[in-house]
């Protein structure tokens, strides 16, 4: 079985290696931004809402483009939209590093690395890695790249935090687009799974060829709404995180090493997450682990942020938060897959991400609103925890009810 295992990974083995990559960066970068939020508002004279409203336009634009390329890489294949993308990265992160105003960050982190995202991370890179494995190992492939692509984060984030201290913000900048430049060759290797060929659809899997279609399948599908819905909660959770807890930490008087530390924690644990909840989507129902892992995930939110931080409960949050983070992602790809098939996988998984990115807006501009205003993010993570704990009682509730097929998409 080892062996067989191996004789299947082993051509696949270089475009599931460039996608993590690939995915691994465009995460990373994007969910170390938040260490530049402090130093950058105060040097260009924008408010903690200005900068938290473009990375909520980023998640928007991320959310609202990725049902769009996704259906595009069906016409045209995924290299183009990949290669694209890893440009949008960089020139986002060019208008970044040069910004002396609200625009300038608007359109770099927001617009540009939105529309990026929508093209080379999560759903495409996880529709390249469902391409090239069996189902029977599908959930863990996914885990593993999704894993894998938490390195970024563990990478970028002391260097951003690195060359921030030593030389400004702008250098820290500069940094995260030296290290976007390598997401071009990434994406392109990994633009090679164009040229395999797809398998047939599993008995009960819809087999249309038409975008339009399958998208009206998706949206009047009861499992993939509940999905959905409680994705939007997860989206608003995460971001609000990794966006505002350097300033949290900075407003609580901690050295601000600590919080790349806590987001290169995040990182680490990200990879246990993947590997772990891709291994368990193999064995469980999806539905139930993604209820318990948002319920969870809530829970280790109210124990944090109920108390003043401290340096080792920050690092103990870090790593509980990053072990229920990336989980989520093998967990809704493997869904995709097995409710619709492969053939559209980026374009459906990307409607459900369109919640999640709803959610992030929320999370991000919503909690810098909340900051403004009260001057303190206390109501902002009690609102957060409040509906975390609902989603993942609805999503756990529903997957009792309605447990999924026994049968995997082939």
């Amino acid at each position: 079985m080892k062996n067989d295992t191996l004789n299947v990974l082993r051509p696949a083995a270089a475009i599931l290696v460039c996608a993590a990559l690939m995915l691994t960066l465009s995460l990373g970068l994007r969910q170390s931004l938040g260490i530049f939020m402090q130093p950058m508002t105060k040097d260009i004279a924008i408010t903690v809402s200005e900068f938290t409203f473009a990375i909520a336009i980023q998640n928007i634009a991320w959310g609202v483009a990725q049902p769009f390329t996704g259906a595009l890489a069906v016409r045209v294949g995924f290299r183009p939209i990949m290669t694209a993308g890893a440009v949008f990265y960089i020139l986002g992160l060019t208008f970044l590093a040069t910004a002396t105003g609200t625009f300038g960050v608007t359109i770099g982190a927001g617009l540009l690395i939105g529309i990026s995202l929508a093209c080379c991370g999560s759903a495409i890179a996880n529709s390249v890695a469902s391409r090239m494995v069996p189902a029977s190992l599908r959930s863990t492939v996914l885990g593993l790249v999704s894993g894998g692509s938490s390195l970024g984060a563990m990478i970028a984030a002391p260097i951003g935090q690195s060359l921030q201290t030593s030389i400004d913000w702008r250098a820290g900048v500069f940094g995260f687009l030296a290290l976007s430049l390598v997401m071009l060759p990434a994406a392109w290797i990994a633009g090679r799974v164009d040229k395999v060929k797809l398998p047939p659809p599993a008995p009960g899997q819809p087999d249309e060829r038409s975008a339009r279609a399958m998208t009206v399948t998706a949206l009047t599908h009861v499992p993939f709404i509940v999905m959905s819905v409680a994705y939007f909660v997860c989206g608003m959770q995460l971001v609000f995180v990794s966006t505002h807890l350097p300033s949290y930490l900075d407003i609580c008087g901690m050295d601000p090493m600590l919080s790349a530390q806590a987001l290169g924690m995040i990182g680490a644990f990200n990879v246990l997450s993947g590997v772990f909840f891709g291994w368990a989507g193999n064995r469980w129902s999806k539905q139930a682990l993604l209820g318990i892992l948002y319920m969870s995930r809530s829970l280790v939110l109210a124990w944090f942020f109920s108390a003043p931080p401290t340096p080792t409960t920050t690092l103990a949050f870090a790593g509980m938060m990053g072990f229920l983070w990336l989980g989520v992602s093998p967990l809704i790809a493997g869904s995709v897959a097995e409710m619709f098939g492969l053939r559209w996988q980026a374009m459906i998984q990307g409607i459900a991400f369109s919640s999640h990115q709803i959610g992030s807006f929320v999370g991000a501009f919503g909690g810098g609103l909340v900051y403004d205003v009260f001057g303190s993010y206390e109501l902002a993570w009690r609102f957060g925890v409040g509906l975390g704990l609902a989603a993942g009682a609805a999503q756990l509730a529903f997957a009792v009810m309605r447990p999924p097929p026994t049968a995997l998409a082939r």
